[in-house]
């Protein structure tokens, strides 16, 4: 069911840069949330779990004036479309975005029903460029541009067993993000990617806590071991930042070396 962005609670306005993360509420959004506030960034933490994100950010400290949350729906556009024209009412303007909203499909191709296709495509893909339309709306009336960081994997470029629907997903959503970061140059806007290995979440808790899978999965990343979401949120957090004004149309793998070296 689609349901309109609601305003959780709204920070007084302020001169400090703005950034939405959609998907708030997952490993590495609420790694990125807190790890903005911490910079002085404010914060609108878009969730459809906007009670669980509370409660998970409840026991840090943390300027609670720099932090908004919305309940959202990511696959509805017009959920989008409202959060956004939310944000530009309360601040005027909006300095970076960040799509960590995703899934996983581990299964070989032959065994992949239409459904479940569908909504690989509708959470990695569809629900990227429903905030990309949106955002790029905004950023291009706003001198000062923006910046635009999209969550894809080191399977989007790297050939893994049982990964084609996923794989699938995430290759369609760097090569849009590689094209709007070329569109939408001429104003400002930077849009990039961070590709991760296998990273400790709620969505990859299954994998994580069988250790017969998770000691295959470290042995396979040269460093030998699996991600953490600060390892995912701090890279985030440096392509959001205005110093990187000269970065733009990258994809940057945070996978422990997974995606171009051999391991032992």
């Amino acid at each position: 069911m689609n349901r309109q962005s609601q305003p959780w609670n709204h920070p007084s306005e302020s001169n400090s840069p703005v950034a939405l993360v959609v998907g708030a509420s997952g490993g590495i959004g609420s790694a990125v949330v807190t790890l903005l506030l911490s910079k002085g960034w404010s914060v609108i933490a878009a969730t459809r779990r906007p009670e669980k994100l509370r409660s998970m950010l409840l026991p840090l400290e943390y300027p609670r004036e720099q932090l908004s949350i919305f309940s959202l729906d990511s696959t509805s556009s017009l959920s989008v479309n409202s959060c956004l024209d939310s944000i530009m009412t309360q601040f005027g303007h909006l300095d970076g975005v960040v799509h960590s909203v995703g899934s996983i499909l581990l299964k070989p191709a032959h065994l992949i029903s239409d459904e479940e296709f569908e909504e690989a495509l509708l959470l990695n893909l569809k629900t990227a460029f429903y905030l990309l339309r949106s955002s790029t709306r905004l950023m291009m009336k706003q001198p000062s541009g923006g910046s635009i960081l999209f969550c894809s994997s080191v399977a989007a470029e790297r050939g893994l067993i049982n990964h084609e629907g996923i794989s699938a997903a995430k290759a369609g959503l760097q090569g849009m993000a590689l094209a709007a970061a070329a569109t939408y140059a001429p104003y400002k806007i930077r849009v990039n990617c961070v590709a991760p290995g296998l990273t400790r979440t709620e969505l990859t808790e299954k994998l994580t806590s069988n250790e017969s899978i998770l000691k295959k999965s470290e042995a396979m990343h040269p460093l030998g071991r699996i991600g953490e979401p600060i390892d995912i949120a701090s890279a985030i957090a440096w392509f959001l930042d205005p110093m990187q004004s000269w970065v733009t149309g990258q994809v940057l793998g945070i996978d422990g070396g997974l995606g171009k070296l051999q391991s032992r």
